[in-house]
């Protein structure tokens, strides 16, 4: 999938937010003006209730009255009240009546509204928008909570769908180099050099799938709220230096300037993910950074959060894909292109550790400056919660 696919649907995302929340807008409008309409009609509605008790009365009143009249004959004053009451209630029973059936009815379509909704959703067609007129009084939270749910789950399900895409992707790129490749080997009038060349890329490919394979493990297991969490109390920049001096021969090789810029800061996390992060972060500065080019390493610490910055002179990130950079198998064109290598997890495992330390990653890059990774971390670390 390239990155113009996954734009397009980023895009088409953004602007289905942009519909709902319009559309929540616009129905909080609607629900505004509708509740006033209903406290005025439920003025009218109680003054037209005890206008229709007195019509009832009267009727029952003048009625009985008539009747006693025609007949000559007329009970006792108490049994005469009583029966103008019961006449009076009896009216209002019937009335009730009619108008619960007809409120019933109403109801009975609301919630089968409901009933279709929830089927629906059961299905896997998050396509349903149950109507959440005021009208329906108490209920109308439980429809506005239906739509959510279900414009939220249709949202997941879009994104599963294209994570799903994303990995057979990344999969079946290298299956078909190494598939190719296989098959050229079996031409008895290959080369040595040629035999060599091609057992090298399949080599390169089937790492690059067992590195997908891991990437993807690991970043499960870190969503998954059940990964290991270890915080303890070390040195961050005794870190950073063991991790630059690990990845000595790759910027010799390359002949890159560091700068390095290390207060010594005591940080409370683990020390093991952490250390993902920082490898990543690294490896990617000494990747894409020129060769003869410069990598700057900075930690410092204002107290209450360490502050390190990783930058280089490499190729900038192009401000669109900035706000994307972090998305799982996201990868800029040009300079992030499949022949750096990676598949697009590396920075996603990152900001998700980060997260886990209650922290947070940003990148700044432009034209003339240097592209710089800045991580934040609390110096006293708190066990995440379930929700964090």
């Amino acid at each position: 999938m390239t990155n113009k696919r996954r734009a397009e649907r980023r895009a088409r995302r953004r602007a289905e937010n942009r519909e709902w929340k319009e559309r929540q807008k616009q129905r909080r409008m609607n629900h505004k003006k509708q509740s006033i309409l209903q406290r005025i009609g439920g003025f009218f509605f109680g003054v037209g209730v005890f206008v229709l008790i007195i019509v009832y009365w009267l009727t029952a009143f003048y009625g009985t009255d008539y009747l006693y009249t025609y007949l000559g004959k007329r009970p006792p004053e108490v049994f005469v009240q009583l029966i103008n009451c019961f006449g009076g209630m009896l009216l209002w029973g019937i009335t009730m009546a009619i108008l619960g059936q007809f409120l019933r009815r109403h109801e009975l379509h609301f919630f089968h509204s409901l009933n279709q909704a929830i089927r629906s959703m059961s299905r896997g067609d998050f396509n349903v928008l149950v109507d959440d007129n005021p009208r329906n009084g108490p209920f109308v939270e439980l429809a506005e909570s239906i739509n959510q749910m279900a414009f939220d789950l249709g949202q997941l399900e879009r994104m599963r769908q294209e994570f799903i895409s994303n990995v057979s992707h990344e999969i079946q790129s290298p299956l078909t180099s190494i598939s190719g490749f296989s098959r050229a080997l079996q031409n008895d009038q290959l080369s040595l050099e040629e035999r060599k060349h091609y057992l090298t890329i399949i080599e390169t490919e089937s790492v690059r799938l067992s590195k997908l394979s891991e990437n993807l493990l690991k970043l499960t297991s870190l969503e998954s709220q059940h990964h290991p969490f270890e915080p303890k109390s070390y040195r961050l920049d005794k870190q950073l230096r063991n991790h630059i001096l690990a990845c000595e021969p790759q910027w010799v090789d390359k002949d890159i300037e560091m700068d390095i810029e290390l207060d010594p800061v005591t940080v409370e996390a683990d020390e093991d993910l952490l250390s993902q992060v920082w490898t990543n972060l690294i490896h990617n500065a000494v990747k894409f950074v020129p060769i003869g080019g410069t990598i700057r390493v900075v930690v410092v610490s204002n107290g209450e959060e360490a502050v390190t910055r990783i930058s280089n002179n490499g190729p900038s990130i192009p401000e669109e894909d900035q706000t994307h950079i972090f998305e799982r198998f996201y990868k800029a064109d040009k300079s992030r292109n499949r022949m750096a290598g990676g598949n697009g997890l590396g920075l996603s495992i990152a900001k998700k550790i980060v997260e886990m330390h209650l922290g947070s990653i940003k990148v700044e890059s432009g034209m003339e400056e240097l592209t710089s990774f800045i991580v934040r971390l609390p110096i006293v670390q708190k066990p995440p919660t379930p929700d964090s």
